[in-house]
């Protein structure tokens, strides 16, 4: 059966408070943030010790600890800025089996300078992406050579944003350091909205065997095209719920056709687990039922 989890970056609580939330609100799983208040888990100052503490914490909850938030801008235009972004990344490939799990995820960057979730013109350059290609590349042997995987989380706003560019870059990094996180939301731009199965169908057809990890948040066309982001107490990966045309709430709050996902998915991966996201606290109890409820009615 599909475990549900959520990030613990919704909970902004010390280690204990969060995980006894967390078990409350039923989950079986997590996705780790290095977010918990009361604890220094700057990438300069983690250690083992401070990973053992998180890890067997959660372990003696008996709430695994199946993947790592490690998001950043792998290509941020300014290099000073770039070369900080890859040292919190590959730190955490170093210490992922420390935390609990190999996997590190993280979405591919853009050339924008203002924002790392708004499109640039040149992330659609064969430049852009040969950069990219090369910079994953070496992610993923770095964490091969650390016992991890880096784990690729697409959004159409970064260099690699849709079905074929990730088609591609699986075939032009063909390294067992390398997998994808599936978000299906994260595929949908004004051009294909319309078109939900036909997507959904598309990207499980081509993209199925990669797959690690899955997400649930939802999608919806924006009423503007702004970039948007909730009031909550969360880094800026959290507080994220889209931009431009598509709007990116909660689980079961807009069109994503979740028993065609959820289907294709247990059918590749019967006991992936799904995380739960892009949601504030009081709406957790709301989102699990929805997705729990999904569960149920396809058997999975």
């Amino acid at each position: 059966m599909i475990s549900v989890g959520i990030f613990n970056g919704y909970y902004p609580y010390s280690l204990e408070e969060s995980i006894s939330r967390m078990k409350r609100d039923g989950f079986s799983c997590v996705q780790l943030d290095l977010s918990f208040k009361g604890m220094d888990l700057a990438f300069e100052s983690l250690t083992t010790e401070k990973c053992h503490t998180i890890r067997d914490a959660f372990r003696e909850a008996n709430l695994p600890i199946v993947c790592i938030s490690g998001y950043t801008n792998i290509i941020h235009p300014d290099p000073k800025k770039r070369e900080q972004n890859l040292f919190g990344l590959q730190t955490l490939l170093k210490f992922a089996r420390d935390l609990g799990s190999p996997y590190v995820i993280s979405e591919t960057g853009t050339f924008n300078t203002e924002s790392d979730w708004v499109w640039d013109s040149k992330n659609g350059t064969e430049e852009a992406y040969e950069m990219t290609c090369r910079q994953i590349e070496e992610l993923a042997k770095f964490a091969y050579d650390h016992g991890s995987v880096f784990l690729v989380e697409n959004y159409v706003n970064n260099v690699i944003g849709s079905v074929d560019a990730l088609a591609r870059l699986f075939s032009d990094v063909n390294h067992p350091g390398l997998g994808l996180l599936m978000d299906p939301t994260n595929y949908f731009t004004d051009s294909n909205i319309g078109h939900v199965d036909e997507t959904l169908n598309r990207i499980f057809n081509t993209l199925g065997d990669k797959i690690k990890i899955a997400h649930a948040k939802d999608c919806k066309p924006a009423e503007d095209m702004s970039e948007k982001h909730a009031e909550i107490d969360a880094v800026e990966s959290h507080t994220f719920r889209g931009a431009g045309a598509v709007e990116l709430p909660a689980p079961g709050l807009g069109i994503l056709n979740y028993e065609l996902y959820l289907q294709k998915l247990s059918k590749l991966h019967p006991n992936i687990p799904i995380i739960i996201e892009h949601l504030d606290e009081q709406d957790i109890p709301r989102a699990k039922k929805f997705l729990d409820d999904k569960l149920k009615k396809i058997g999975v």
